[in-house]
């Protein structure tokens, strides 16, 4: 059995630290709640691309730092960002043969799902539920999808990550 060796780790170490640094990079007032889950969309993509080398226990990590980062609640972002990577791994050989429309609807799904656990936790600890708005950043992400994977498609191909 030969064993394949892995490119590019340092790759995808950067475009994670690319959406942390812009999940934390002030807006103005009225853009703060248009921001996209830069994170969950380089998670989901990775996840895709590289089933083999991006899953659960990444998702977590990224999760406790995006939760150090926001200072949400220790764990409320892993656990949702850890099962987001678990089902973009499971359906990872379906959801490639869509067409670029079809894959921004699977992850606006996945990051409704990933605001929805988040509210989930906040209501169990019992914060008040946000407003109509909370909702924005899922479709904003939708909006992103193309642009995140064609970025991050030609940065993939360009740096022989595998």
């Amino acid at each position: 059995m030969m064993l394949a060796r892995h490119h590019g780790g340092g790759v995808i170490t950067v475009t994670f630290l690319i959406g942390l640094v812009l999940t934390i990079m002030p807006l103005p007032e009225g853009m703060r709640y248009l921001r996209p889950d830069w994170v969950g969309l380089v998670l989901i993509y990775w996840c895709l691309a590289l089933p083999e080398r991006v899953g659960v226990s990444i998702g977590w990590v990224m999760g406790l730092l995006v939760d150090l980062l926001t200072g949400s609640l220790l764990g409320q972002h892993a656990m949702a960002l850890a099962i987001v990577a678990y089902l973009a791994l499971k359906f990872h050989q379906r959801v490639r043969l869509f067409p670029i429309w079809q894959q921004s609807l699977t992850v606006l799904v996945l990051l409704v799902l990933h605001q929805l656990l988040a509210l989930w936790v906040i209501r169990f600890t019992g914060r008040p539920a946000p407003p109509w708005y909370y909702w924005a950043p899922s479709v904003t992400g939708m909006l992103f999808w193309p642009l995140i994977y064609f970025s991050l498609r030609a940065l993939r191909r360009g740096f022989r990550v595998s």
